[in-house]
């Protein structure tokens, strides 16, 4: 029997690491340059959390969840996004207490039960970033700064943002209340989903991807338009500070974000390499979640990435580019004392920071020979009896077909 993936799964492959490290070498450094530290979290939480914190209704909760019992009958959830656990974290282990503002960022798996297409798989990876402890609209605008940034130094130029803001506990209720009466109206016309969410969260009906669900909706109330006093500071802080960053947006009125958590301002982030699931990057403030999973009355922000989706992209663009994984040196043994050698020489080269290679198969220095082509090695030294005895030998380029003789004792590399 042959065992294949999952569906849903992908293998990522050898050729394909290099691209990765690429990518997550980029978002560590924007994250440093940032003062962003890196944070890690089990890959699975009680349920409790996810449904707590991401909002029964969701797609994501009530579909999308890749739930079991365990030995112990406890509920357990692969985690489908990083943002509970991250704040899961924050609350048990007192961060807060340890400095007024905590930046945390992570890179990861995450697990969701969805149809597989192109950039959303079941198991998926995401980098994304938290700041706890401030309400300041500096921050909302940092956290779409940082994955901006993180796209510029890839190569992306092309993307749109869009921002909302989704009102707080304060004016969001009268709205909501205002939003129900206008959507009963409709009711019997709207999909089944936003049918559900009439009575529990309208908000989410705006934002539906059915396309009937969304000529129904067009003339109905925004929330921008019924914000309160400090929600409405709050989204022109936020509009005057990216206007002063010259950062291109868009306002979109029916962006809520598929979680619950959001309040005040809601953004995201997409490019049109992607096609229909053009989303790339998204996040927002919220205020009330800490204190809604047991914390302290905490304000944050964060957003989530998708790195198959941006990998996507730069493949689109050739922009992913990365260094080269190919030997420096790959060594050709003539015998059986010379293979001895230069498997001693390539361990010693390994070790002072040097990538060498050298023949495990015994073969042929015409397969030898191959052999470092295939691999794109830059340079081959050829080892032998002579070599050996005078402690010198040819150091060939790869690229040029070049010969210069080196020492074998101090093997010095061309800068």
């Amino acid at each position: 029997m042959k065992f294949r993936t999952i569906k849903g799964t992908k293998d990522i492959l050898p050729e394909e690491t290099a691209g990765w490290q690429n990518v997550e070498s980029v978002i560590r450094r924007v994250m440093r340059n940032f003062n962003y530290q890196e944070i890690r979290t089990p890959t699975f939480e009680q349920t409790g959390l996810f449904a707590r914190s991401i909002g029964e209704l969701t797609d994501i909760v009530s579909k999308e969840m890749y739930t079991f019992l365990d030995r112990s009958e406890e509920s357990i959830t692969l985690r489908p996004e990083g943002t509970a656990a991250t704040l899961r974290a924050y609350i048990q282990n007192n961060l807060g207490e340890q400095s007024p503002l905590t930046k945390v960022y992570y890179i990861g798996p995450m697990f969701r039960q969805e149809r597989p297409q192109a950039g959303r798989l079941r198991q998926f990876h995401q980098f994304g970033a938290e700041a706890l402890g401030a309400s300041s609209p500096q921050l909302d605008v940092e956290m779409m700064v940082l994955p901006l940034e993180i796209y510029k130094q890839l190569g992306i130029d092309h993307f749109s943002l869009k921002i909302n803001s989704v009102g707080c506990e304060k004016c969001r209720p009268a709205y909501k209340q205002l939003l129900q009466t206008e959507l009963r109206k409709i009711f019997t016309q709207l999909s089944h989903d936003s049918q559900v969410r009439v009575e529990q969260n309208p908000l989410r009906v705006l934002d539906s991807k059915d396309k009937k669900d969304r000529e129904l909706t067009a003339g109905m109330p925004l929330m921008n338009e019924h914000l309160c006093e400090e929600c409405t500071v709050h989204f022109a802080s936020v509009r005057s500070l990216l206007d002063a960053l010259n950062i291109p947006y868009e306002v979109d009125g029916r962006l809520v974000r598929g979680l619950d958590y959001y309040t005040k301002t809601a953004f995201e982030i997409t490019s049109t390499a992607l096609g229909s699931q053009d989303a790339l990057a998204g996040g927002g403030r919220y205020d009330l979640l800490v204190e809604e999973l047991g914390g302290k009355q905490t304000p944050g922000v964060g957003f989530a990435a998708g790195i198959e989706r941006l990998l996507i992209v730069l493949s689109k663009l050739n922009e992913n580019k990365i260094a080269s994984s190919a030997p420096v040196i790959f060594f050709v043994g003539l015998d059986e004392t010379a293979r001895i050698w230069t498997f001693l020489k390539t361990n010693e080269l390994r070790r002072q920071g040097t990538c060498a290679e050298v023949d495990y198969l015994g073969r042929s220095v015409k397969s030898q020979m191959r052999e470092a082509n295939r691999q794109q090695a830059q340079y081959v030294i050829v080892v032998g009896e002579q070599e050996l005895k005078t402690k010198t030998a040819k150091l060939k380029n790869m690229h040029t077909g070049e010969e210069t003789a080196v020492s074998l004792e101090k093997i010095e590399i061309p800068s």
